[in-house]
């Protein structure tokens, strides 16, 4: 399905088909119940999962729909979305998962990834429900692929719709082993619908027609789905021993609705949720608890949500305007929180909206007296001289500069001392992007006003993003 075409969708199956009238098929959204399926194989989840950087059951996850969701493509500075990014990599990344459920086909979501700034989640299903995979990796799940076979025969989808001259194929990367992909006009859709159901039925096969956006029409195999993979991967977790302790799932459109039937699934439709997602949660949702409609637009909703269902903390370390504060002294700190502080504070100086003499003096504070930093180019300065070169402003301010962490681990190596490992990104105002893998070693210090200090700093460029002579300040 086109990414960007979701906002309408219908969805028509062989049980649906019969008694469909004209009227109910212009707003139709089936009414799912995605529950376990004795075919599914649910084999081990793979290591690319990341499932090993924690043990039992996840305490969050979030299974969040991308365009118009968590990425809101109105906001150019991605301000909701970097929120997000901060929440829960300071909260929530070390014992919680987080799912990315898209119409886009792996294609267009790693393009999408190259232009805004997605967190790497832990799983992805992709191609409206045909396709889920693991880790950055994306390793593919072969249990729900052999489960989608049953009942699908692509060369035969292929071959009936070509008799239908109303349709014609979308891009290549849309084509998809369990989805076939279209654009038909809209005084056509219903009537090439019913025709081609009828058709593939006669060939015994069991399908999922889904229209939308006014011109996109997608066949899939019938047991695909967004609901229908979540539900799987519920139960896969279940079977594991790790189901998690909540779930939320978020969506904007009509193609989300399967999300929010899955049992003891929180939901929130986000603020800007498409008319025909309202539309349902008016006819189907209304008096469910564990759905909201959020104020908040895109991923502020999700966020909203998050303490409305009381699943977690949900204060964005980008949401504190004074990270340069004294701190309490605690007995113990939390590594992950400091660190995404730390880049966030970092980022406001490089966009003007922190002056370098109170940065320096919060680094002065947490760094110990005798580290060091390697930068990415492989140099390596005292935190001395780079604090000397934060006060001379060695980088010109630029407003639309933004710093993200991303895949934060952290390894506790003694009582009190913790190697943090994660990407850092910085993007610039012109687009360019560059990004590298930084190890920090943490140490606790509760005499210090912060709790802790910063012993050592190591960076090396990610794989593309080496650029000679780049002004790398910290």
């Amino acid at each position: 399905m086109g990414y960007a075409a979701q906002d309408s969708a219908r969805v028509v199956t062989r049980e649906m088909r019969r008694g469909l009238s004209s009227p109910a098929y212009n707003c139709a959204i089936s009414p799912f119940s995605c529950t376990l399926s004795p075919h599914w194989t649910l084999a081990p989840l793979p290591r690319a999962a990341a499932m090993d950087r924690f043990s039992g059951s996840p305490r969050l996850m979030i299974v969040s729909d991308l365009d118009h969701t968590m990425v809101d493509h109105h906001d150019e500075e991605n301000a909701s979305l970097l929120r997000f990014n901060a929440l829960w990599e300071s909260e929530y990344r070390h014992d919680s998962l987080l799912v990315f459920s898209t119409g886009r086909s792996p294609t267009l979501y790693k393009q999408l990834r190259r232009e805004k700034p997605l967190l790497t989640p832990d799983i992805t299903i992709m191609s409206v429900g045909t396709e889920i995979a693991y880790g950055e990796a994306m390793a593919v799940d072969e249990g729900w692929e052999e489960y989608l076979n049953r009942g699908w025969d692509r060369n035969i989808v292929v071959q009936e719709t070509a008799r239908f001259p109303q349709l014609s194929l979308q891009p290549e990367t849309e084509q998809r082993p369990h989805k076939v992909s279209f654009y038909v006009q809209e005084g056509d859709a219903e009537a090439v619908t019913r025709a081609l159901l009828l058709s593939l039925e006669n060939h015994g096969l069991d399908v999922k027609i889904i229209y939308s956006g006014g011109q996109d029409l997608d066949v899939l195999a019938k047991g695909a789905g967004k609901g229908q993979a979540l539900a799987y991967l519920l139960n896969k977790l279940k079977a594991s021993g790790r189901a998690p302790l909540n779930t939320l799932a978020c969506g904007d459109s009509g193609n989300d609705a399967e999300l929010f039937t899955v049992p003891d699934v929180h939901g929130v439709m986000v603020k800007n949720a498409q008319k025909e997602l309202l539309q349902w949660y008016a006819d189907n949702g209304r008096s469910n608890p564990k759905l909201v409609h959020a104020s908040g637009r895109c991923a502020a909703g999700i966020i909203e949500a998050i303490g409305h269902f009381n699943l977690g903390p949900n204060l964005s370390p980008r949401d504190v305007a004074e990270l340069c504060a004294e701190a309490q002294k605690k007995s113990s700190f939390s590594p992950g929180l400091e660190i995404v502080k730390l880049y966030v504070l970092y980022e406001r100086w490089l966009r003007g909206e922190e002056d370098s003499s109170r940065l320096a003096h919060v680094l002065k504070d947490i760094c110990y007296p005798s580290g060091s930093m390697v930068y990415p180019s492989g140099g390596e300065r005292s935190f001395e001289e780079a604090l000397y070169g934060l006060k001379g402003g060695e980088v010109a301010e630029d407003r639309g500069r933004r710093v993200w962490v991303d895949r934060l681990s952290l390894s506790e190596i003694c009582a009190d001392s913790w190697l943090a490992k994660f990407h850092k990104w910085e993007s610039y105002s012109g687009g360019e992007r560059r990004g590298c893998v930084v190890t920090a070693l943490l140490r606790a210090k509760p005499e210090s006003a912060r709790g802790f200090e910063l012993v050592h700093l190591h960076q090396t460029w990610l794989d593309g993003c080496a650029a000679s002579g780049a002004a790398w300040v910290f």
